[in-house]
């Protein structure tokens, strides 16, 4: 007779296992707003900057701020999901979430905004691994392809969803909507979890809290150090270190900050070499020559997929002279194709060894930017446009779910909580460093083409005077370079994947 105290006879105890698609559409439903958030902000960019009275840099730290707070946790939040069970950290997470979308909202200065956005973040990093780990105990081997379809499918249109519904709220309501609309399916996510989303075993972790210091101070000096470095010349900051609009009093070097992140950085990865208990990164996971690829890979992803749509987007409404919808608008050939393929993916990825689809997302999508880069000029007809924007959300729909079965695929059960923290922070590190960076590059190129005094004049609200337009125009089209850049890292990655040897497991 079993114990009844086994994971086996646990789980038996739970009638929703047997269930398990509703559990992953429910938890499906969260994840798709929280990463509709990554994202969402950027075709709003130029009514908030008009609200809040800020700049281009300051509101880019909204973006980032959010994907920081999100990216950092993410390493122990999948552990504490092994240890309190997914669903309850995943109610947790789609609570603070909500809650703090609501704070938002109601934002009145710019510096108010990014500190409720880093508790989204907080929030999110709460849900994430939590979808992946419940994936991983639902679906045996050969049955998770199709649900990691589901997932992949979900993260890409999120991305692409994000910029066309802010563009419609925020014309329609104001930028505030953005955030207020959470609010509602927030409250709907987490009821559905609570109906739908069964209880898991719980298994007992320590926690590396020195690895957690040492990863969020890396991260955050580096990704300060990438972003401010045009602000000041990449040189010293003379007078005091102002992060989002408050003043320090710290003078510092901007090549110091970043040579300090990249010290930090090799600290928490000796520790994490060193620590005999549980460290934040078994190493032991990068074994699996398919996990470590694909974790290359995804944070190539997340790196081009934050670049892309801020450059675009500002390319619309202020070179082009769109509003938010019409901006959106431009959107729609992404997601509408994304949607088209996220069935047919999920069926190919059953039967087609997934290195090859990712391969061909990855190298397709790097082709739309590079056509971007020859078409963002004033003059271009604006029809032109969407055949990049439908050739992106046709790529980049081959790319999620091959992915994320490359890396899960052959992940033991006991190292699933770890195995979706390490695989999403990665994703997530991927997203906030191409946040940074290009913020960087576009005021490089806006220097570069404008001049110093035109590169300010160009961050006001409204289309440019029409002498700044053509140059403004090409700063963004050269930017869109360096998402085309990190795709194809992310396609030389995809060579080395070794063939998912299909069983059940």
């Amino acid at each position: 007779m079993s114990d009844p105290s086994s994971p086996t006879t646990a789980a038996e105890r739970d009638p929703r296992l047997d269930r398990p698609w509703p559990a992953l559409w429910s938890m499906v439903f969260g994840f798709f707003m929280i990463l509709v958030d990554t994202t969402i902000v950027s075709v709003a960019m130029p009514k908030l900057m008009e609200g809040l009275r800020t700049d281009i840099n300051g509101a880019i730290w909204v973006t980032s701020a959010y994907l920081l707070a999100y990216a950092v946790p993410l390493l122990i939040t999948g552990r504490l999901g092994d240890r309190v069970g997914p669903r309850t950290m995943y109610v947790i997470g789609l609570g603070v979430f909500t809650g703090a979308s609501l704070w938002c909202g109601f934002a009145d200065s710019i510096e108010m905004l990014i500190i409720a956005r880093v508790v989204q973040g907080l929030g999110a990093a709460c849900l994430t691994p939590q979808t992946m780990t419940t994936i991983t105990r639902l679906f045996p081997g050969q049955k998770r392809g199709p649900a990691m379809s589901v997932w992949g499918a979900t993260a890409g249109i999120a991305i692409l969803v994000g910029p066309l519904l802010g563009g419609v709220l925020t014309d329609l309501l104001g930028w505030e909507w953005i955030f207020f609309v959470n609010v509602p399916v927030g409250v709907v996510g987490i009821g559905l979890a609570l109906r739908f989303v069964p209880r898991f075993p719980v298994r007992s972790h320590s926690f590396d809290w020195l690895g957690v210091v040492l990863s969020a101070i890396a991260m955050f000096l580096l990704v300060f150090g990438i972003q401010e470095g045009e602000t000041y010349a990449w040189g010293t900051i003379t007078d005091s270190l102002v992060i989002a609009g408050v003043a320090t009093g710290i003078p510092v070097s901007v090549p110091g900050l970043i040579i300090a992140g990249v010290g930090c950085l090799t600290l928490f990865l000796v520790w994490q070499a060193m620590n005999r208990r549980e460290p934040l990164i078994p190493l032991g996971l990068f074994t699996d020559r398919n996990f470590s690829v694909a974790s290359v890979a995804i944070a190539a992803m997340g790196f081009a997929m934050t670049g892309i749509g801020l450059p675009y987007t500002l390319y619309l409404q202020l070179a082009r002279g769109m509003s938010p919808t019409q901006a959106a608008l431009m959107l729609i050939p992404m997601a509408v194709m994304s949607l088209a393929m996220a069935r047919p993916v999920g069926r190919l990825v059953g039967r087609v060894d997934p290195r090859f689809l990712a391969m061909a997302g990855f190298g397709l999508t790097a082709v739309s930017m590079v056509i971007f880069w020859l078409l963002l000029h004033t003059d271009t007809t604006v029809w032109v446009l969407l055949v990049p924007a439908t050739l992106q959300g046709f790529s980049t729909s081959l790319v999620w779910s091959p992915l994320s079965m490359n890396a899960t695929y052959n992940l033991p059960m006991d190292r699933a909580g770890a195995g979706s923290g390490v695989y999403n922070t990665t994703r997530q590190v991927g997203s906030v460093l191409g946040s940074a960076a290009i913020a960087a590059v576009m005021q490089m190129r806006l220097v570069s083409h404008l001049g110093g005094g035109a590169a300010g004049s160009a961050e006001a609200m409204g289309p440019l005077p029409e002498p700044l337009r053509e140059g403004f125009a090409v700063a963004m089209g050269e930017s869109m370079l360096l998402p085309a850049i990190a795709l194809t890292v992310g396609f030389l990655a995809t060579l080395l994947f070794a063939p998912i040897r299909r069983h059940d497991h």
